[in-house]
């Protein structure tokens, strides 16, 4: 791979939960349209595809603006409840391709991490469910102080990886999650789910994560990771 002398080997693969490992944004859907409902207000398909990706708090206030009369903490209490109870009674629908491409990279010994802008408590609900040790951290929206799409979520999970940004994929299914892991200075890797990720600076887009494996990774890795860390350097 000529694009990829002398870059660094990839040396972790991070994450998003919602919409990327799990198909759960239905589930978000599903119970954001009652609880506008049950304050008067209505809720359309459209205003529920531009959260997709977006932090819970910031989430709760498009709410509020909406005429959910319920302070920012309550509705995402609210929120976390109605999703965990639907994967407590229709079970936990993982994307295609997902669960197996991460036990190829648990197999191969690349770090893991979960970054997501859900609660620890569903995000390690979640991970539990796995059958196997999936991930070495996991960072959830209420361990951050700026949520996605600030670079924030990534780069806290880089820490706790002890890797540099440069040196990993980010595999995300929504806008505002490409944006952070591209401006964590990641390899931001997109697959799509219910929204479109063209024009959000994923360094590819694929359209499913079946019949992947750690060798894609590391190849799309190779392929870029030379030019997201000279953009980087040329930011500073």
């Amino acid at each position: 791979m000529n694009a990829a002398a002398g870059s660094a080997p990839l040396r972790a693969v991070l994450w998003d939960m919602d919409g990327t490992l799990v198909d759960t944004e239905p589930y978000w859907m599903a119970a954001e349209t009652p609880l506008v409902e049950s304050f008067g207000g209505t809720w359309s398909h459209e205003q529920a595809l531009g959260l997709v990706g977006l932090g819970l708090e910031d989430a709760a206030r498009i709410f509020q603006d909406a005429g959910v009369r319920m302070a920012v903490p309550a509705i995402v209490d609210h929120l976390t409840d109605e999703v965990m109870q639907q994967l407590r009674t229709e079970g936990v629908p993982f994307r295609p391709g997902a669960q197996a491409l991460l036990a190829s990279l648990r197999s191969a010994g690349v770090k893991t991490g979960l970054v997501t802008m859900s609660m620890s408590r569903m995000a390690h609900a979640v991970v539990d469910i796995i059958d196997f040790d999936a991930f070495d951290v996991v960072v959830a929206g209420d361990d951050v102080t700026r949520p996605k799409p600030h670079p924030d979520p990534y780069l806290q999970a880089c820490a706790a990886l002890g890797v540099d940004p440069a040196d990993t994929v980010a595999i995300e299914d929504s806008p505002n999650g490409l944006r952070s892991a591209v401006a964590a200075g990641t390899v931001a890797l997109g697959v799509p789910n219910i929204v479109s990720l063209e024009g959000m600076g994923a360094r590819a887009i694929w359209p499913t994560l079946e019949g992947r494996a750690v060798d894609d990774l590391r190849e799309l890795h190779a392929r870029h990771a030379v030019r997201v860390r000279a953009i980087r350097e040329g930011n500073r």
